[in-house]
């Protein structure tokens, strides 16, 4: 057979070919889409952002407010509500999309819309801005966190406390309606230490308290005047969850090669949080009214832990069988 019969050959199979095709229906080629869509920023359903709390040299803090879909409770949607909210929001609204409208296979009972508070800037975290929001006080000033930034400040703790209880969720009451029995309040790091302080200066503020891997040792125990205040007061109706990770306590596989292992050994040794949150769950817990436990995440470092624990707080703060709370005090 010659190379010429032998490429026509291949011409017939080919067409052969696609005649079959077309005669079945298939397409040989990418179907046509019937609509595109411009290229645009990535939006979150159920969401809207906006600015509060501009003021006294301070920038505006932005605010991501989620609510699910559908008609809202009789009471109102129970309601978490964010730290660090740059970082978490993402993660937080996933988990009510994904595993709320699931109860039996989550364990996450109810709906929930969440409040994210957040910084003025598109980073996951504005640390001069939390370092003086979280903080109880008196606070210190610290050298810039950045070459060439501004002064670190702490000790803001009691103002940020009066705009969440008070500027804050007079907004979101104006914007969708709100359990005000069934609230929650999540922190992380700075943010569970201001979640401890929140909760003894003002425990009628919200019904369940999230604190993750809390700095309960900063600046030599700031927080522990106020727990001892709270000690001495009525009792109280609120539940308490404290977390940590596993490698809060030890260094984790991968960091042992690292160079600066000793380093980080020692500010885990400084910083002792899992012996600290385990305390401090067992010290809040003897408090008529509160309900606190402790609980410890395998595997998660100071930072790997958050996923784990916005998990844990959405069980905890919305199970599928509630513990009856009375609402009375609550704001």
């Amino acid at each position: 057979m010659t190379r010429l019969s032998r490429r026509a050959m291949l011409r017939l199979s080919m067409k052969f070919s696609l005649g079959l095709a077309a005669g079945i229906g298939l397409s040989l080629r990418a179907p046509a889409r019937a609509a595109t869509e411009a290229d645009g920023p990535a939006v979150l359903p159920g969401t809207v952002r906006f600015a509060l709390g501009a003021g006294e040299g301070r920038a505006h803090r932005r605010i991501t407010l989620y609510v699910p879909p559908g008609e809202a409770p009789a009471a109102g949607w129970p309601c978490l509500t964010l730290l660090d909210g740059n970082a978490l929001a993402g993660t937080a609204i996933d988990i009510e999309r994904v595993q709320a409208a699931y109860p039996p296979g989550s364990g996450v009972g109810s709906r929930f819309a969440i409040v994210a508070i957040g910084s003025a800037t598109e980073e996951a975290y504005d640390s001069v801005a939390r370092s003086w929001d979280y903080t109880p006080p008196p606070g210190r000033t610290y050298p810039p966190y950045k070459p060439g930034g501004p002064e670190l400040r702490t000790g803001g703790a009691a103002a940020f406390l009066e705009f969440v209880t008070r500027e804050l969720r007079d907004e979101i009451a104006r914007r969708c309606p709100i359990n005000r029995s069934r609230q929650a309040l999540f922190g992380h790091s700075f943010g569970g230490l201001f979640v401890l302080y929140a909760l003894v200066r003002a425990p009628d503020a919200f019904s369940h308290w999230i604190a993750a891997s809390p700095s309960i040792f900063w600046e030599d125990g700031s927080l522990l005047p106020s727990i001892d205040a709270f000690e001495k007061g009525s009792p109280v109706c609120a539940q308490l969850l404290l977390l940590a990770g596993a490698y809060e306590a030890e260094l984790a596989p991968f960091q042992q090669a690292l160079p600066d292992r000793e380093q980080r050994l020692a500010r885990l040794r400084e910083a002792s949080t899992v012996e600290r949150a385990r305390a401090m769950a067992e010290r809040l817990g003897r408090h008529p009214g509160v309900t606190s436990r402790f609980q410890l995440i395998p595997g998660r470092t100071h930072m790997s832990v958050l996923p784990e624990a916005l998990n844990e707080a959405a069980a905890f703060a919305f199970p599928i069988h509630p513990e009856s709370c009375p609402s009375e005090g609550l704001k």
